[in-house]
């Protein structure tokens, strides 16, 4: 496996943090895998210098508790200051006025998910991007973790031989039964949803590792007009579901190579590995984190001469270089990966084109949906 420091070479020297404003002070930006828990690792690569919210009690009270400098209430204030990019943390449905204005002033960008509303509004970003010479880092950060990439070079070396189907989980049981830590009625409302909130990350995962997707076909619907609250703030609280809480969908990659994603609010066990894949040779596991398993796994036919079985993949590194970044930095990586790119000149593996694919794949699963036929899409990764 190429790590990141390998990519990066002999080209790592000193170079000034790349000074970033953080818009947004909300639970994904300071729990335990959001963005600015573990940025005190790589202080000497990127600088949190201010960070804005709404809010500014709890711009100010988040910004102390991670040793950020300035604490202001606007994007307005944010866009005022020294900084060479923004990461956009706001609702979904506001990400693309917000990164527009960013890329406006001249910032580079790093964006949740979804990187817009439309597949227009995405061309827009990304078009502005481009002719100002800025970079767009976004949200899923799957592509960046030691799992997903090693998934993707063993497809790619043809570990498995020609890949037939694959099988991507990408759901769980829903905010309302996660004792969320705030309000989950939200995640249940148009303009989010399973679709966008999970499936999300399954569709990021299979187009990383199996390639685009040409055709997308899916089903989709609401499992009950109600949520009762299990645990958290909202305990015992009932949210109507106006937005479809389960979907699966069908990817089709060509040559006869379909992938299925489950993006739902009904799964609340699963033994299931993240994704399995078939191929005519063998088949490639992506286990869960919480198993007893290697994190990759693979069934050779010909896992010895004559004989057939499961092996846990290695390099023949005896010290490998580099380490999983996304273990290390959890969703922090997708800044230092924004940092590589600027200070390195290395190109986005979490790119705006291929978080505009996945929006694409969403938008036609909403509409293979409705109109109950398989939709052809027009962008590739």
């Amino acid at each position: 496996m190429t790590s990141r420091d390998e990519s990066l070479g002999a080209s790592v020297g000193h170079v000034r943090p790349l000074r970033v404003g953080v818009l947004g002070a909300g639970m994904i930006a300071t729990i335990g895998y959001g963005y600015l828990v573990h940025l005190a690792k790589i202080r000497d690569r990127v600088e949190i210098t201010a960070l804005a919210n709404r809010g500014v009690e709890k711009a100010r009270a988040v910004a102390t508790a991670h040793g950020i400098e300035t604490a202001v209430a606007s994007l307005d204030e944010l866009l005022a200051l020294d900084i060479d990019a923004v990461v956009n943390l706001l609702p979904g449905p506001d990400h693309f006025v917000a990164s527009m204005r960013v890329l406006e002033s001249g910032r580079h960008l790093v964006t949740e998910k979804p990187i817009a509303n439309s597949l227009g509004e995405a061309d827009q970003l990304l078009e502005l991007a481009e002719r100002n010479g800025l970079i767009v880092v976004a949200a899923p950060a799957d592509m960046l973790a030691a799992p997903w990439i090693r998934a993707r070079e063993l497809v790619a070396r043809g570990a498995i031989g020609k890949v037939a189907f694959a099988r991507v989980q990408s759901s769980h049981a829903g905010a309302a039964g996660l004792s969320w830590p705030g309000d989950p009625a939200p995640f249940y409302r148009e303009g989010v949803g399973a679709l966008l909130d999970l499936a999300v990350y399954g569709i990021t995962q299979a187009t990383g590792v199996l390639g685009p997707a040409r055709r997308v076909s899916a089903m989709s619907g609401i499992t009950a007009p109600t949520r009762r609250v299990r645990g958290g703030p909202f305990d015992g609280h009932l949210i109507e579901v106006t937005a479809p809480d389960n979907n699966l969908i069908m990817l089709d990659h060509g040559d006869s190579s379909f992938t299925v994603v489950d993006g739902t609010f009904n799964v609340v066990a699963s033994k299931s590995p993240k994704m399995e894949v078939f191929g005519l040779e063998g088949t490639l596991l992506v286990n869960r984190d919480d198993v007893a398993a290697p994190p990759v796994e693979i069934y050779r036919l010909e896992a010895a001469p004559g004989l057939a079985g499961w092996i846990n993949p290695q390099t023949y590194e005896i010290f490998p270089v580099g380490t999983d970044r996304f273990a290390e930095l959890a969703r922090g990586a997708l800044i230092e990966h924004l940092a590589d790119c600027v200070q390195y000149g290395l190109p986005p593996i979490a790119s705006g084109l291929h978080a505009r694919h996945v929006l694409e794949v969403m938008l036609a699963a909403q509409r293979s949906a409705r109109e109950g036929r398989v939709i052809e899409t027009v962008t590739t990764v």
